[in-house]
């Protein structure tokens, strides 16, 4: 790897995107957008989401389901329950929808 890749992936590395989740709009645009690309992903946004808007005790709080499940079901690679995910979806002022895929030919 050159220098020049270096520097592009520690730019990559250092994004954050909690630093523009700054209204319940743009929680659910970010939740569209882990959904829409990749719905393996969407424990770990939830977790970052969690993070800024005071932390799984906070979270714990707002959906009933203790810290520890919430730790256990927002980890990385985690499989969480339908249910949890749609409690805690609905905490940040979301829900979950289904929506019909483009189907390419």
């Amino acid at each position: 790897m050159n220098r020049r890749d270096e520097d592009v992936d520690e730019r990559i590395s250092d994004f954050d995107i909690t630093k523009y989740l700054e209204s319940e709009d743009d929680i659910t645009y970010y939740l569209e957008a882990v959904m829409d690309e990749d719905p393996a992903l969407l424990p770990a946004a939830l977790r970052e989401i969690a993070r800024i808007n005071g932390g799984m005790t906070e979270l714990s709080r707002r959906t009933g389901l203790s810290r520890e499940a919430l730790y256990r079901s927002l980890t990385e690679g985690s499989d969480p329950r339908y249910s949890t995910v749609c409690r805690v979806v609905a905490a940040y002022g979301s829900q979950l929808t289904s929506k019909k895929k483009a189907v390419t030919l």
